[in-house]
């Protein structure tokens, strides 16, 4: 049985251009780093030597492009396209969950959206930020200004406080790449796979690191893993991937169940 929407289409209130601002915003450092490198870089154009200027255009026009690309996609992505609307869901899912959990890094704007899809079901919110370990600034600034989020309960990332087979769908939307290290993802998915159930369903919606990110945000894709990184942690922490799909070729989606038993 497919689990149905009790909203049609669910929506958080967004300004226009709200998802390439929170980009800004949130990187501001590393775009105001480069602005300045690329404007110092063509300032001493006037005395510098061929070789020179062939460093400074091999250096300056992958920058620029690399700005306006990484801005332009994230207006598309987040702003433009209906990467929030839940619908798919119903078609995902197996059943309409009784009990579900989502957990995020400090920036939540997916609870309320999966509530309303779920009306009918208990939600649980968890904030696992760990500053010992998502030490990167931007999530920082993200969890300063993050004024969408829905009552949350603090946690660890890797100790849950709650029992065994407790929920039957989770969600992780853009929140387990702020675990950098492989050990601590696959901690945390181990833990979600603990408080499934035996018929439990993990969504795991991330950007993965390939060519089209690369192109989009160039270094920056660093900031993200590859399928296989992704795959591997899901294994290792005893969970089995059910189906995948993309949103955007920018986005992944990642369907999991609790892997059974064969002792």
């Amino acid at each position: 049985m497919n689990a149905t929407a009790t909203n049609a289409n669910p929506r958080l209130a967004r300004t226009p251009y709200q998802g390439a601002a929170q980009i800004l915003v949130f990187n501001w450092r590393m775009y105001a780093g480069t602005a300045t490198a690329v404007c110092v870089a063509f300032a001493v154009w006037p005395v510098e030597g061929v070789w020179a200027h062939v460093a400074t255009l091999a250096f300056a026009m992958p920058a620029i492009f690399w700005i306006a690309t990484s801005i332009a996609v994230s207006h598309y992505l987040y702003d433009r396209y209906p990467l929030y609307d839940f619908g798919w869901l119903q078609e995902t899912l197996d059943a309409m969950p009784r009990r579900w959990i989502n957990l995020h890094a400090g920036l939540d704007e997916t609870s309320t959206l999966i509530e309303a899809r779920f009306g009918g079901a208990r939600g649980e919110v968890v904030d696992i930020f760990d500053a010992q370990t998502m030490t990167e600034p931007s999530i920082r600034r993200a969890r300063q200004r993050n004024g969408t989020a829905a009552p949350a309960m603090r946690a660890r990332f890797d100790a849950l406080p709650f029992d065994d087979a407790r929920f039957d769908a989770a969600f992780l939307i853009f929140a387990a790449h702020e675990l950098r290290r492989h050990e601590e993802r696959v901690r945390l998915l181990r833990e979600v796979a603990r408080v499934l159930d035996a018929g439990g369903e993990l969504v795991l919606m991330e950007h993965l690191r390939n060519g089209w990110n690369y192109a989009a945000f160039g270094p920056g894709a660093l900031h993200f893993f590859s399928r296989r990184a992704w795959t591997r942690a899901a294994h290792e922490a005893g969970l089995k991937l059910k189906s995948e799909f993309t949103r955007t070729s920018f986005v992944r989606v990642f369907v999991m169940r609790r892997a059974r038993c064969e002792c």
